[in-house]
């Protein structure tokens, strides 16, 4: 693109720097050239987004935030309105999906250390937009007003009741009202559709604005811009546009194909995108057989459960959340991929992955001792996770690890005697094994094996 444009881009030039952002941020932007399947997540996110927005224009124009019409409305939507039944599906399902896409991109930045200097910033600009896209969630679960919508957000609400001397003002105040009502429907949906997505969109132009400044990561975690060529363009560097803009076209096909799969043929899920209680009415006199949040949430509601005390429990919940933010100060280590890092760290990342995706199946299900002792297993593996990754991110004395691995499991065992308590107290020892046999992989076992080597980073990029 020329640098003096004429006609109508010449007109709009002129006056709005048009053609400088184009090129400032596709056509003279240079990405790394072995971008591979990871990549896509950035780019479907934004796609999702749109979606979510256009869809959610489409529904405000028939929906009624009223606590006696609001059920009303949306089956006045999915019964009555021209294509209605279709547009809340991509909404409902594009939920889902945008958190799928989210969790995935997040898994890539674990993968190659995305998080790491020098994109601190960029990492904490995304944990931003995950927790605004949690309380987005939140605020649009209550709106269909059926039963499950409104007994989750009763539980969640009452969560803030935990918290000493200001719980119950907090939850007042989140409420709008005593109980959940007309109030807290006027109130969510006021967040839903006006607060909260502004402040996502700020959100995202901040973290590509920041992204664009110090350049995207590869899976080989170098930096394209230590090594440029005579004209100042990095020598294993592409123009994102059109390279990878043609990329993402045919991500996005795929993805499209797939979501309106789901949309079609299976847009509840089997009751993990659409709960079925939430087909009834809101009903405060009939709480569902059992309560949980849709699935997106479950594996901090695990974590909530796995506390029998309701403020430790919310706290570490909401600690869950707040170590993520710290994974740049967390992992120092200065090889980034996990092409290059140990085969201790690859394991430790499967074994994360794992348990998150227990934790939120856990979620799902009743409370029972046996999910209950498993819940508090595999809440001990997310936290000591994030453990084994800064022990690991500088060398240490062999005291030290096995140090680490006595006051860790002395610390779970003495839990166990003063606060575990079940029915069973069997299942108590057996699930102890787990982050026993977890604590001797990642501390003791690398003393005696090479599991904590790892390889020479290359100064270039590879295919």
């Amino acid at each position: 693109m020329s640098e003096q444009s004429t006609g109508l881009l010449g007109w709009i030039d002129a006056r709005f720097p048009l053609s400088k952002m184009m090129r400032e941020h596709l056509s003279e932007y240079y990405a790394p050239k072995n971008f591979n399947f990871w990549y896509f997540f950035g780019s479907l996110a934004l796609l999702v987004l749109v979606i979510q927005i256009l869809s959610g224009i489409f529904l405000t124009m028939h929906y009624k935030p009223d606590a006696e019409l609001a059920f009303a409305s949306v089956e006045h939507i999915m019964r009555d309105v021209n294509w209605g039944w279709l547009i809340r599906y991509m909404h409902s399902t594009g939920a889902s999906f945008f958190f799928i896409v989210v969790y995935l991109h997040m898994f890539r930045g674990l993968m190659y250390g995305s998080f790491k200097h020098p994109r601190e910033l960029i990492w904490l600009f995304g944990m931003l937009i995950y927790v605004a896209l949690m309380a987005e969630a939140f605020m649009g679960y209550l709106l269909p007003w059926g039963n499950m919508s409104y007994w989750g957000a009763q539980v969640i609400i009452n969560l803030f009741n935990t918290i000493p001397f200001v719980g119950e003002a907090i939850s007042e105040w989140i409420r709008g009202d005593f109980v959940i009502s007309d109030a807290t429907l006027n109130r969510f949906f006021s967040l839903h559709v006006i607060a909260v997505p502004l402040a996502l969109l700020g959100l995202i132009v901040g973290h590509i604005l920041a992204l664009h400044e110090v350049g995207s990561n590869n899976p080989d975690g170098v930096e394209i811009k230590k090594t440029k060529g005579a004209d100042g363009i990095p020598l294993d560097g592409i123009p994102f546009h059109p390279y990878y803009t043609v990329k993402d076209i045919l991500g996005s096909v795929v993805f499209l194909a797939i979501f309106a799969f789901v949309i079609f043929f299976m847009p509840e899920m089997n009751g993990y995108f659409l709960e079925h209680a939430n087909f009834d009415p809101a009903n405060a006199l009939n709480t569902p057989d059992h309560i949980a949040p849709i699935w997106y949430f479950t594996p901090f509601y695990t974590v909530l459960r796995a506390i029998p005390d309701p403020f430790l429990g919310f706290m570490m919940m909401a600690m869950a959340i707040v170590v993520l933010f710290l994974l740049p100060w967390i992992d120092r280590n200065p090889i980034k991929s996990i092409r290059y890092r140990s085969t201790l760290f690859k394991v430790n990342l499967i074994i994360f992955v794992i348990t998150f995706i227990i934790l939120g199946y856990l979620g799902l299900k009743p409370v029972t001792d046996l999910y209950s002792q498993l819940a508090l297993r595999f809440t001990e593996l997310y936290f000591l996770f994030f453990f084994v990754l800064w022990a690991y991110s500088k060398p240490r004395s062999g005291g030290f690890w096995i140090g680490s691995f006595i006051v860790l499991l002395v610390g779970i065992t003495a839990y166990d005697f003063l606060v575990n308590s079940s029915e069973q107290p069997d299942l108590i020892w057996k699930t102890w094994v787990i982050p026993a046999a977890y604590l001797f992989i990642t501390l003791l076992l690398p003393q005696f094996t090479n599991w904590d080597a790892e390889k020479q980073v290359p100064e270039r990029v590879t295919s």
